[in-house]
């Protein structure tokens, strides 16, 4: 029989629900750790031009200073999640923590590049180590209509690190804290981790799975492999000219997760622990569920990363600048976001398809704008498709992952939180590498002038990603509809 990746006794994890009602220590905390993670994501593009001057960095250094902490996050979840299982979640989640906090003070602290890098690959893997926890705790401690709020104020301060990511940056290097300049990008996580781990001890309370399983180290070895062979060149293939060790890379990932996914089975066939169990993936529910985060986050960062170059590059626009134009999805955002589990409550399995076609008016909103104003119009006539778009966003991300582990048993929940976690940041890279063909093929030789166009067909690949979503869910939840209706 497969491992056993259960939660505490009952009795455990109403004690985590309870504290986190009477108090809100608990999500607080959780929300805090979510907030940093998905911050260090973006606020770090903000960072960049100033610490190249600053540590004298090379090409290559600025992009590990990005990729690392990426491909890290990647390799780190799946394995982070069978680590809750084994030794309790909220140890693994404080251990994350203070790893992040620590590596945090590292990055900011970096005298060279190369100690700069180091310290971003170390602080992705400790957020690998925190993000399944998060997500197993949720699942978990949290019923009903607690959970559906839990899982909307998780989605929103995902949200809230990504849309307003370089507006903190650009407001934090335009201040100049005790002239820190772009080294409070990463400082800004101290005092956070240290006030959110002051507060675990009686925030959170223990789960784990009731039987300790055994770590599986060929599967991770395994799933580590195939995560860097496939992450690694959807990273650094575009910038470098797809060299052939990237092609190779990318074959060999298709091999190695087949490897893996072949090793896991038979282990939990013959009664051992493997790393992720592989009965998620007769579960309909979760399975769709996957598929729906690949096609979202495909689209997520990607978007902002061609929004962010628009507006730098193609308007002249400052980092701070740049990151003003992006209140207008963080105000479509909060509006949605704040009130995701009483939209769903309403609307139910549609809440996901309507928000990902008005994610797609929004889009096809911004395509026309653009189209029309080029490198001279206001600034001004962005505003509506941004809005929209971030309406629909805020309608999107917390039901979108509570419906992908709403459906799971609790003896499968920390694998199926390693595995969403996973597929988030692999769907993040996929998307960079994808648009990142069409929008730098169409800037040709960096001129202004091109960027209207290559934003335009950047825009045109998510419009379409986003009409996908809207036809999966939308389909998941006619099937859905039909099996209530056939039970009753």
């Amino acid at each position: 029989m497969a491992s056993a990746s259960t939660t505490a006794s009952p009795s455990a994890a109403t004690g985590i629900a309870r504290a986190a009602d009477r108090s809100g220590l608990g999500l607080l905390v959780l929300l805090a750790a979510t907030f940093m993670s998905a911050l260090d994501i973006f606020i770090v593009n903000v960072a960049i031009p100033a610490l190249q001057g600053d540590l004298h960095a090379g090409t290559a250094a600025v992009q590990w200073v990005v990729a690392g902490f990426g491909l890290a996050v990647a390799t780190g979840l799946i394995t982070a999640g069978r680590l809750g299982d084994i030794f309790g979640r909220r140890r693994m989640f404080a251990l994350g923590l203070l790893l992040f906090t620590a590596t945090s003070a590292a990055c900011g602290f970096a005298p060279t590049a190369g100690s700069l890098v180091a310290a971003r690959v170390l602080q992705g893997l400790s957020a690998a180590l925190m993000s399944p926890q998060v997500l197993a705790i949720l699942q978990t401690a949290y019923t009903g209509r607690a959970q559906a709020r839990a899982f909307g104020m998780y989605g929103m301060t995902m949200g809230i690190g990504a849309v307003f990511g370089q507006l903190i940056g650009g407001l934090l290097i335009k201040a100049d804290i005790l002239g820190l300049g772009w080294r409070a990008c990463f400082l800004i996580n101290v005092p956070i981790g240290v006030a959110a781990l002051a507060m675990v001890p009686r925030a959170l309370g223990e789960t784990r799975a009731p039987r300790r399983p055994r770590l599986d180290p060929v599967g991770v070895a395994l799933s580590t492999a195939a995560v860097v062979a496939l992450v690694l060149p959807l990273i650094q293939g575009r910038a470098l000219g797809w060299p052939e060790w990237t092609w190779a890379c990318l074959a060999g990932s298709a091999v190695l997760f087949g490897a893996f996914v072949a090793h896991q089975h038979r282990l939990g066939a013959a009664g051992g622990d493997p790393v992720l169990d592989t009965r998620l993936f007769r579960l309909r529910g979760f399975s769709l569920g996957a598929l729906a985060q690949l096609v979202f986050w495909t689209g997520q960062g990607s978007f902002f990363l061609v929004l962010a170059l628009y507006l730098q590059a193609g308007r002249g626009l400052d980092a701070l600048a740049s990151g003003t134009v992006f209140l207008s999805i963080g105000g479509g955002y909060l509006l949605t976001s704040t009130t995701a589990h009483r939209i769903a409550a309403r609307l139910g399995n549609r809440t996901v398809p309507a928000g990902a076609l008005l994610m797609a008016a929004g889009l096809g909103t911004l395509w026309a704008a653009v189209h029309a104003s080029g490198t001279t119009g206001t600034l001004w006539e962005l505003t509506p498709g941004l809005f929209v778009d971030g309406l629909g966003m805020g309608m999107v991300i917390a039901p979108l992952t509570h419906s992908a582990l709403g459906g799971v048993p609790a003896e499968m929940v920390g694998s199926a939180s390693g595995v969403v976690a996973t597929i988030q940041q692999i769907s993040g890279a996929l998307g960079i590498a994808v648009i990142g063909i069409l929008f730098y093929g169409a800037v040709g030789d960096g001129a202004a002038r091109h960027y209207p166009h290559a934003l335009g067909l950047g825009l045109e690949f998510l419009v379409v990603l986003e009409l996908a979503l809207a036809a999966l869910t939308a389909a998941t939840a006619a099937r859905a509809g039909r099996a209530d209706r056939a039970g009753r």
